[in-house]
């Protein structure tokens, strides 16, 4: 599957749900900035720009929720094949030849 999605545009969705959550649970930027333990102007930084650090994202996802959902969507997704012979043995079984009906 393929994104169109820019890493720009991508960091502000991310601040935006953030920023979503953190209003749910009726939290002010400081308040979640004291219990995060992300100073308020990086903060206030990544809900307008998008711009934070990995460790200060996953801080926030401490507290505002949502961090198993995020190590969950990078898992890697199980592949029913475990080395390339298999997977020419699953290719070529698949293959049935049709032939028509000459007139």
């Amino acid at each position: 599957m393929m994104l169109l999605t820019s890493p720009s545009h991508a960091q502000q969705k991310l601040a935006d749900h953030v920023r979503a959550r953190r209003l749910a649970i009726e939290l002010t930027q400081e308040g979640l900035s004291n219990r995060s333990g992300v100073p308020l102007p990086s903060l206030r930084k990544f809900e307008q720009k998008g711009v934070i650090s990995l460790e200060a994202f996953l801080k926030l996802l401490m507290v505002v929720g949502g961090m198993e959902g995020v190590v969950e969507a990078i898992a890697p997704k199980e592949t029913p094949f475990a080395s390339i012979d298999d997977v020419l043995k699953a290719d070529s079984s698949k293959v049935t030849r049709k032939r028509g009906r000459r007139s």
